[in-house]
């Protein structure tokens, strides 16, 4: 027979994937992400945009009057030039092609330190004598810090009411354990997503801000999928005792487990492209920003819906009394199959009282389910014992005189 799929190997339960039995490793992996995110915000910072810090712009044409055309470094280099013989103190930051590609009629942004209008317009001058180029084709633009201050507030905003509405709707759709457990896998991705992007040194702009709105969606997607399968495997668990809520919850893991990889990776793949394509290979600087929290953003998402929101699930529903006098049922019971002991038949409620000891062993002498595996469906037996229905009738017994 030909081999499965690694995709029905794990729903059919056979890949043997034991995440939540390592969620242990799952948090100290997630509490270092964490420390080194904290830790790149207070030693990298973060580069703040002209439109949170405020400053000056300039825009330069790519193209001067005797046909030369100039690149990011040349553009950079005369706006500084022109603006540090004005004020020698200014910070100018790289130049960015805004508009058409190679200098085709395109034009360069370069920011700088906030001037007034004085000290902006005479380094304009210094700029045009420097380049060589029409004076209308140089212009500046002045920004303050204002608006980023209301920008960074509104977004502050919106980020509350989104995990205030996530809340509720989780606590109403399942429990108050799962919306506790998909509300940290949120936090954590914007955690290390900002420490990330800190640590590549990208300027926070609008886009930026956007950006990380834009992967709470993503990541409460993902954590959605995989919870509605935890309670699809899981109810009614407490009435049974050969698999624990954590099995249960792992058994669902596998199973949207290739769904998860699958939809992310559809998902990152035009990202990706905006990333690598639009803003590596094409030089369109404004898009690296969105592209970055993006593409980082989403594929944590994916990681952290599987390894960090489950596991917590499990570790807050292993507290609650009902699930843990469960799984003490489960692993007492465990024990004494591997001990040879079998409970006594009065004690072996929801089971039929004619059904052997000897026939029940077979059934009950497997151990704990392997990571993962699905539940065995359960034999018909009939009063004596035997497979079979209502066409299998005793054999010999004494007749009626």
């Amino acid at each position: 027979m030909a081999r499965e799929g690694l995709a029905s190997r794990l729903y059919a339960g056979e890949a043997n994937v034991n995440v939540i039995g390592k969620r242990k490793i799952w948090f100290i992996v997630a509490a270092a992400l964490v420390l080194l995110s904290v830790g790149s915000f207070a030693i990298n910072q973060f580069h703040l945009g002209i439109e949170f810090a405020g400053g000056t712009s300039f825009s330069v044409p790519a193209k001067t009057t005797d046909g030369r055309t100039l690149t990011q470094a040349e553009a950079s280099d005369a706006v500084e030039r022109a603006i540090q013989s004005v004020d020698p103190n200014a910070e100018v930051g790289a130049a960015q092609e805004v508009s058409g590609i190679g200098g085709n009629g395109g034009s360069f942004t370069v920011r700088a330190s906030a001037m007034t209008a004085q000290q902006a317009e005479a380094a304009k001058t210094a700029l045009v004598e420097d380049l060589k180029v029409p004076s209308e084709a140089v212009s500046d633009d002045q920004v303050s810090a204002a608006w980023g201050g209301q920008v960074t507030r509104q977004a502050l905003l919106g980020l509350v009411i989104f995990l205030v509405l996530v809340m509720v709707y989780l606590v109403v759709r399942f429990e108050w354990r799962m919306a506790v457990a998909a509300i940290s896998s949120l936090l954590l991705d914007l955690i290390v997503t900002a420490g990330i992007y800190s640590l590549v040194g990208f300027e926070v702009t609008p886009s930026t801000v956007i950006g990380f709105l834009t992967i709470l969606g993503y990541s409460l997607y993902d954590v959605v999928v995989v919870f509605d399968k935890v309670q699809e495997n899981t109810r009614g668990i407490t009435a049974g005792s050969t698999r624990t809520y954590s099995e249960a919850a792992n058994l669902a893991v596998n199973q949207t487990l290739m769904r998860s990889i699958n939809t992310g990776l559809v998902a990152l793949l035009p990202v990706g492209g905006l990333l690598f394509i639009g803003a590596g290979l094409l030089g369109a600087g404004t898009l690296k920003d969105l592209g970055l929290v993006l593409f980082v953003g989403m594929g944590l998402g994916v990681l952290f819906s599987i390894m960090f929101a489950a596991p917590v699930l499990t570790a807050l529903k292993d507290r609650e009394p009902r699930i843990k006098a469960h799984t003490a049922r489960v692993l007492a019971r465990r024990a004494a199959i591997r001990s040879g002991d079998v409970a006594p038949r009065a004690e072996r409620s929801g089971r039929n009282a004619n059904v052997t000891e000897s026939d029940e062993a077979p059934a009950l002498a497997s151990a704990a389910p392997r990571p993962g595996s699905r539940p065995t469906a359960k034999r018909n037996t009939n009063r004596s014992g035997r497979p079979g229905g209502a066409g299998n009738r005793p054999s010999g017994g004494n007749k009626r005189r």
